[in-house]
């Protein structure tokens, strides 16, 4: 906790207030994406709580941005967590993963999406929201791997939990945290909000955007041991490490991501304050909860 003599430091009211007023826009909106898909997001788990700290999220990541830029990252974070639900809690097999997997990869190839499947309806939405965004030319396919990358980590992680591959260690574990998505919905909001960036540019950004999601992953591990226990849930603390060796890890991996955002903020500032900030955020955020609600 912050000491009276450190309160002037923090935020600006004002400031403050300004986020804040935008997630709520944000909210409402992602509770109005979910009602449009009814069947995705009727499970108890989706509760107003998790609305709410998603658009927090975006909100205090990119305060630059109006609620009409943070469209994107707010669908498609949406997005992932439904397909996160049925993945990790509706699909009883690997097998069933990977259908899921192979239907989404399809429709974000451009194919329809199977008659009264949600999952892929939406995702035909925001395929079509992207593909009219100016960098769609040179960073739709990366949005495409994104997606090939983190249902192929998704389904590699349903494998583990099932027995059908050998446990992980945990840098293996690490090593999968494409399945957490935080690149997948960079990839989109970045398509969406930038201009036409130079294949160098590419390159360097895809390499932050793994080193911050590895961050995250871990953050993310430290907050929800007890309910991935719990949901039957793969965690890195099951994998023979404690709190604090991981807590050290994630200081290591935090210093290396930051010193590959570092050249990205002469020719893409917001990009890379963007990254830094999510970074950040989830440290505060993932100190106190998470996102989901309870079963």
């Amino acid at each position: 906790m912050p000491s009276d003599n450190d309160l002037r430091d923090l935020l600006a009211p004002m400031e403050s207030g300004r986020i804040c007023a935008i997630a709520g826009q944000t909210q409402r909106q992602m509770r109005a994406w979910a009602a449009a898909y009814p069947s995705l997001y009727s499970a108890k788990a989706f509760d107003p709580a998790l609305y709410s700290t998603l658009a927090l999220a975006t909100a205090f990541s990119g305060p630059w941005l109006s609620a009409d830029q943070q469209r994107t990252a707010n669908r498609v974070t949406l997005w992932c967590f439904g397909l996160d639900w049925l993945v990790d809690y509706v699909a009883t097999t690997p097998g069933e993963a990977r259908e899921i997997a192979d239907r989404c990869l399809a429709v974000a190839g451009g194919e329809a999406p199977p008659e009264g499947d949600e999952l892929t309806a939406f995702l035909a939405d925001i395929r079509d929201e992207l593909a009219a965004a100016e960098a769609h030319g040179v960073l739709g396919e990366v949005w495409r791997d994104e997606l090939r990358r983190m249902l192929a980590a998704m389904v590699r992680e349903c494998e583990w939990k099932a027995g059908l591959a050998a446990a992980p260690t945990f840098d293996e574990y690490l090593g999968n945290a494409d399945n957490l998505g935080f690149s997948f919905v960079f990839a989109a909001q970045w398509l969406a909000t930038s201009p036409v960036p130079a294949p160098d540019e590419v390159a360097a950004t895809r390499l932050a955007s793994w080193a911050v999601q590895r961050v995250i992953r871990l953050l993310n591990d430290l907050a929800t041991y007890e309910r991935d226990v719990s949901w039957g849930d793969l965690n890195a603390l099951m994998l023979g490490v404690d709190r604090t060796e991981v807590g050290e890890r994630v200081t290591a991996l935090a210093g290396a991501a930051r010193d590959l955002i570092q050249p990205l903020r002469g020719g893409q500032p917001r990009v890379a304050g963007y990254l830094e900030r999510q970074m950040e955020f989830c440290m505060g955020f993932y100190g106190v909860t998470d996102y989901w609600g309870s079963l």
